[in-house]
């Protein structure tokens, strides 16, 4: 006659949770917000002034310089809480 199937293991109980709630660091949004707008102004001033002194050296990079700030302002808002 064949033994029953035991468990090994004894059964699974989760860890205990704290409740502890986690805060953003006081300088996490304003400067989240900060990077989104300059992103947005330096994009926008290429459109409107492409020979700007600082922004005429750049051409197309600054794009790609916008672009940065912009994902920099979403990759900080990931850690928002």
């Amino acid at each position: 006659m064949p033994k029953p199937k035991t468990r090994k293991k004894p059964v699974y109980t989760p860890p205990q949770t704290t409740q502890q709630v986690k805060v953003s660091p006081r300088w996490l949004a304003p400067v989240m917000v900060t990077c989104w707008i300059v992103g947005i102004l330096w994009i926008a001033v290429y459109y409107v002034a492409p020979t700007a002194p600082l922004l005429g050296t750049l051409q197309n990079w600054n794009l790609l310089v916008g672009f940065a700030f912009i994902i920099l302002g979403v990759i900080l808002s990931t850690r928002w809480r």
